[in-house]
């Protein structure tokens, strides 16, 4: 995108910054493109000179590498440089109730390893984080990697969390995590910045990545056991004051007015259009589940019972999305989570009250849609997170240092 001048505004920002770092280099070369020290120089306003500096911080990390010479116009072929990925990894999980997913990436997001297990995660912080950092070590290990190689590590949690801190915060099915200080622990294996947040977060970070990426204003809904959302607003992962954006399972509802909800208070949306609630409902209908989960197989199988059910669930949390997309106006709202996959019901009844009650200014390019990353959203988020914060500038000049000093 360029303004103007013919020059993107990153560019511009470049050529009248008071200082030009091997960080600020980094940001250009991030896209993978193969460039000359002249297309550089050219680029930025600074001179050959101090580029080949900044080149040779960059070398010295392994973050950027040659990738062999220009076209030759006559003379000798420039030498190209790109964005090396493979430099280092980050090692990444998503942690749920049940289980644990934990994947090592390189640094363009792309999945070099992962393995999955059954984990309670009520076992406590300390069983479950050390079965993590075993799994990263072995995982590395199957690569071929060094420990040293990991520059970050991310995680996601089912339950609300300090992000700026990385300890949970009063979750609910987390018993002996509350306050837990999850990234002092990790480091204890792992001296690297640990990155902790709530799993729907995490989840929309990564459906963001796979499947929206020109896509600033998304929303993603997890609709399983609890429901939950991740805001994406101009581009940047909305947490809010204290982490706890996006938290629409518990806004109070007129459907749901006298009924108790797991948090402590009376009426929430996740009280009635949560999984256990949908299970309950038909129980009290006469239809037996054996598991709460056996919802979605009715469904699927064409229950009308359990179909009408499941399309009611939807028109109630429309109803606290109506409000979202008032207050946000997002292009997508994407639906996850294990009550996903009976989301052509669930997404009926979502789209019936967010398209009749929303005005049609903030509906007109509004897609409901179900999720494309299934299961590996979280993993994928929690990646995506952990090389965000590597990348980002500062962090980046810090560990350029590391290599120069």
């Amino acid at each position: 995108m360029t303004d103007g001048d013919g020059q993107s505004p990153s560019t511009r920002v470049l050529k009248h910054a008071p200082g030009f770092g091997a960080s600020e280099l980094f940001q250009i070369l991030r896209d993978g493109r193969p460039r000359t020290r002249s297309e550089l120089s050219a680029a930025t306003g600074f001179a050959r000179s101090t580029i080949t500096s900044r080149i040779d911080e960059l070398m010295k990390t392994g973050f950027i590498a040659p990738v062999g010479d220009a076209a030759s116009t006559g003379g000798r072929p420039s030498a190209l440089v790109a964005f090396n990925p493979t430099a280092r990894v980050v090692a990444a999980a998503d942690i749920g109730a049940t289980h644990g997913t934990v994947a090592i990436m390189d640094l363009a997001g792309n999945t070099l390893s992962k393995g999955t297990e059954e984990i309670q995660i009520a076992a406590g912080p300390e069983p479950v984080l050390e079965w993590l950092t075993a799994t990263i070590d072995s995982l590395v290990a199957g690569l071929g990697r060094k420990k040293s190689d990991v520059v970050a590590v991310g995680i996601g949690l089912p339950g609300p969390v300090e992000h700026s801190s990385g300890k949970p915060s009063q979750p609910p099915i987390m018993p002996g995590w509350n306050g837990f200080d999850v990234p002092r622990y990790v480091q204890r294996s792992y001296d690297v910045a640990v990155l902790v947040d709530n799993d729907v977060n995490i989840m929309a970070l990564g459906e963001r990545a796979v499947a929206w990426p020109e896509s600033d204003n998304m929303i993603f809904v997890k609709v399983a056991t609890g429901i939950g959302s991740g805001i994406i607003s101009s581009g940047q992962l909305q947490r809010g004051a204290d982490g706890s954006a996006g938290d629409v399972g518990h806004i109070a509802i007129g459907r749901a007015a006298g009924i108790a909800c797991r948090c402590g208070n009376i009426g929430c949306l996740e009280a009635i259009a949560g999984r256990p609630a949908m299970a309950a409902a038909l129980r009290a209908e006469g239809v037996e589940l054996e598991r709460d989960s056996d919802v979605v197989a009715l469904v699927q199988k064409g229950n009308l019972l359990a179909s009408q059910t499941v399309r009611q669930a939807g028109r109630d949390i429309g109803e606290v999305l109506n409000m979202c997309v008032s207050i946000l106006n997002p292009s997508v709202i994407v639906i996850g989570g294990s009550m996903a996959e009976a989301s052509e019901q669930l997404i009926a009844g979502m789209r019936e009250v967010v398209y009749s009650r929303s005005t049609p200014l903030a509906t007109q390019h509004l897609s409901i849609v179900q999720a494309r990353t299934g299961a590996d959203a979280g993993v994928i988020g929690a990646g995506i997170m952990a090389i965000e914060h590597v990348l980002e500038p500062e962090n980046l000049e810090a560990l350029t240092a590391t290599y120069s000093a």
